[in-house]
């Protein structure tokens, strides 16, 4: 009974390696997220405490509405010398999210980030709640080398040139 139970788990550890990997193999699933209500202060302190530079934006029914870097605080709100507590995530948060599910092939969220100059994808599911973020970094861990460094190459590339 263990020899057949062992062949069984080498043969899908064999055939799982010819199949695409999917999202939620390599995504963080710890995610960080704020209300779209939220002013800046409190998004710029849970940032600090959580340790990240990018957080989704949720409604009050957690579906996910936009994102938010730090940089996004800084040029679009606290560069003007406007008080961050009086601006909130949903006045200066990124609309129209770029996105993946948990079930899409990486290379599909790959091609995403290339296609839209973007380092992080919200991993959201069915109800557009959050389940994850899958980072550059996350493909750089488990992705094949050269395709990774064709993905930067389009993620950095200058919508103008100088």
């Amino acid at each position: 009974m263990g020899q057949t139970r062992d062949a069984k788990t080498a043969l899908e550890r064999e055939v799982q390696q010819f199949l695409p990997m999917r999202c939620l193999e390599i995504m963080h699933r710890r995610v960080c997220s704020v209300r779209e209500t939220d002013n800046l202060a409190i998004v710029a302190h849970t940032m600090r405490e959580e340790n990240v530079g990018f957080v989704p934006v949720v409604d009050s029914d957690d579906v996910v509405v936009g994102t938010l870097t730090d940089r996004d605080i800084v040029v679009r709100a606290c560069v003007g010398g406007t008080d961050p507590r009086d601006v909130t995530a949903g006045e200066v948060m990124t609309r129209g999210v770029v996105f993946c599910r948990p079930r899409d092939t990486v290379e599909s969220a790959e091609n995403k980030m290339r296609r839209h100059h973007i380092t992080r994808l919200p991993v959201i599911d069915e109800d557009g709640a959050i389940v994850g973020v899958l980072s550059l970094s996350d493909l750089a861990q488990y992705d094949v080398p050269g395709r990774l460094g064709r993905t930067l190459q389009a993620i950095t590339e200058r919508k103008y040139a100088f």
